[in-house]
This record gives structure tokens, C-alpha cells and sequence, in this order.
């Protein structure tokens, strides 16, 4: 019994001491808005190394035990690499990552999305959600699923193992077009490049024409790799926007089978912005393992059900550390931060392994 009451003593210290700490996080990040505007003021940069250096040994000093005395410097220099990255966004704008290069549809829906926002182009996936994670930005807008291809698995996959929610989601139609150098005809193209998804779009047109196919990391990048090349025998399937920004001429509109072709994309921040679960409309994502037990799974889906909730959407992804495992992704209509979502997820971790809750979205 003593034990647990100390256990309780120490844990109402924390959240006493954490809710101070949140107050003056507050108050330290406010002053540090001030000196954003004087450095965007003066022209100064952001880092001030020798600051950095003062502010950690005055720091230091104050902390008499040996052994905490290292990781508050460790906890200095965190609180300082969060300021950094707030004045940083006070000072150059909102930066977004996405895969591709401009032009590339992730481009396009990231402007849509943050049109004021600096757009940083990554070489895949994984580096824009790390970029995101990390806070060297400040979201990611990466491809969820294609209404004609299925879902990104490598987005899915990233989702699972990531630490970022989604906050919202944009619907933009996809449009592939047959782009060639100025002066080249259908009858001359003999190869198309472009990203495996489009090409898998586009399979109908490609066997029509005969073409032999070369795979590229993105729609926008074929593009450019056929402006560069200059030959009149390869095209690559891009939107019409690469068109115009690597100056190639369209031989071919709209050259996917489905005219009805869309792509979802999805917004991936650090916090989750339990606000949009209320809106109307509102569907959360949910990811989870179950036990290798006989009925987990239906337990589970019964579980969802039981509480009013509507799945979407349900998918299984191989769990690639585990040979023969799998987990489970979600999409259900509902407000998952609500009472019924609150006693779902309790009862779903009886059942599951492991259960996450990856955001919402209207």
C-alpha cells in the first residue's frame, strides 16, 4: 500500500511539474518569437552558435547532481532545436515535403493544399515523412491510394511504423498525358517513361502503341529525363503542367483507362488535430495487430461495429520484420476521440496487439 501511494505522490509531482513546464514552454516560445522578428529584422540568421554555447554553460551550472546535469544539457539543446524550428517558421513560412519535383501530381496537391507554403521536394516516400517527423518541416503531403492502382503501400507501411496523423485529405484528379521534344510524333515514339503507377494506368494505351516501358521514380522526373535526352523515340506519361515546365509537346491527352482516375492525398504532422474528429463528416484512421488467436480479427472488426462506427475501408499489410504477420488498416466514418471511440479503443486493446490511432480527416 505504501508502495502505491508513492507511486501516486510521484506521478501528481510530474503532472504538476509538466504542467509549469508547459506555461514557461509558453512564455520561453513567445520570447523566442521576439528575437525571430529582430533577426528577420536585422538580416541575422537563425542559428547563433556562440548563444547556443553561453545559454547551455549558464545552464549547466544551475543543476548541482553529476548525473542529471548531463541530460539537462541534453534537455537544453532539444529546447533550443524546437525554438529554432519555431522561428524558422516565423521567419521563412510554413515548409511542406512531398516526393517528386515540381510539377509531379504530389507537387500539385501540396500547392493546392499550402499555396503560401515553401514546398520542398524530396527523392521518395520515406524522406518526405521523415523531414515531417523530424521537423525540418513542418507537414508531408504524400499519396494515400489511386482509385485505379490501389493504395501506396509504402505510405501505408510508413503510417504504421511512423509517428505522424493525418489532418486531412484532398482528392485530385489525375490526368496522365503522352509527352515528347518539341517535333516528335506518336509514330516516333518507340519508349515511355514514367513513375510504375502511371505506367500500370496507362497499361491500354502502352499495349495499343506497342511501347517498350522504363520505370522512373516520378511523373515529373520522366519529364525531365526525356527534355534532357532529346529524343524523339521516348516520351513520358506526365501531366500537362511538366509539359509546360520542361517545354515538351503533348502528343497524347488523357491517355489513362480510367477517365475517373484519382488520387487521395494526405496531410502527415507531428500533432494530431483531435478537432476535426467533431466536424461533420469527420472518418479517422486506425492501424492495429491482432492476436494469433482463432476469431481475433472478427473480434476486433466486432468490436468497431458494436460502437456505431462504419468501416470504409479495411486492408491487410505484411508486417516485412515478421515472416507470414500482418497488420490491419482501417478507415471508419465517426469521432474516434468521443465516448464510443474512447470505449472501442479500450476494448480493442484487450484483443490486439498493438493499436494506433493515425488521425483524422473530413
Amino acid at each position: 500500500m505504501m508502495e502505491k501511494d508513492a507511486l501516486k505522490q510521484a506521478r501528481e509531482t510530474i503532472n504538476r511539474v509538466d504542467a509549469e513546464m508547459a506555461a514557461l514552454f509558453a512564455e520561453r516560445m513567445q520570447a523566442a518569437s521576439a528575437i525571430a522578428d529582430y533577426k528577420k529584422a536585422h538580416g541575422l540568421p537563425i542559428l547563433d552558435a556562440e548563444r547556443e554555447k553561453q545559454v547551455i554553460a549558464a545552464g549547466s551550472e544551475r543543476v548541482v547532481d553529476d548525473t542529471l546535469r548531463a541530460y539537462y544539457v541534453d534537455f537544453l539543446k532539444n529546447t533550443m532545436a524546437v525554438s529554432r524550428r519555431y522561428q524558422q517558421r516565423l521567419t521563412e513560412g510554413m515548409r511542406v515535403a512531398y516526393s517528386g519535383t515540381v510539377g509531379a501530381f504530389a507537387y500539385i496537391a501540396a500547392d493546392r493544399l499550402f499555396p503560401d507554403a515553401k514546398k520542398c521536394a524530396f527523392p521518395d516516400f520515406k524522406s518526405a515523412y521523415d523531414a515531417a517527423e523530424s521537423g525540418n518541416c513542418d507537414a508531408a503531403v504524400l499519396p494515400l491510394e489511386n482509385s485505379y492502382a490501389g493504395e501506396v503501400g509504402q505510405v501505408t507501411d510508413l503510417l504504421f511504423s511512423g509517428s505522424l496523423f493525418i489532418n486531412g485529405t484532398v482528392q485530385l484528379p489525375v490526368t496522365h498525358d503522352l509527352l515528347a521534344v518539341k517535333g516528335a510524333t506518336l509514330a516516333d515514339i518507340k519508349t515511355v517513361v514514367s513513375h510504375p503507377q502511371a505506367l500500370s494506368q496507362c497499361d491500354a494505351f502502352i499495349k495499343e502503341h506497342d511501347l517498350k516501358q522504363v520505370v522512373y521514380e516520378n511523373t515529373a522526373l520522366a519529364a525531365k529525363f526525356v527534355a534532357e535526352k532529346g529524343d524523339k523515340s521516348v516520351a513520358a506519361i506526365a501531366s500537362g503542367d511538366s509539359a509546360a515546365l520542361y517545354d515538351l509537346s503533348i502528343l497524347a491527352q488523357g491517355v489513362n483507362r480510367s477517365q475517373m482516375n484519382t488520387t487521395r492525398f494526405a496531410v502527415l504532422s507531428r500533432a494530431e488535430e483531435r478537432q476535426i474528429s467533431t466536424k461533420a463528416g469527420a472518418h479517422f484512421v486506425l492501424l492495429f495487430t491482432v492476436r494469433n488467436e482463432a476469431g481475433s480479427l472478427a473480434r476486433a472488426l466486432n468490436i468497431i461495429g458494436a460502437h456505431g462506427f462504419n468501416m470504409r475501408t479495411l486492408r491487410s499489410r505484411p508486417m516485412k520484420e515478421l515472416l507470414w504477420q500482418y497488420y490491419f488498416y482501417v478507415e471508419a466514418e465517426g469521432n474516434i476521440h468521443g465516448y464510443e471511440g474512447k470505449c472501442m479503443l479500450e476494448e480493442l486493446a484487450v484483443c490486439c496487439d498493438k493499436v494506433k490511432v493515425a488521425g483524422s480527416f473530413v
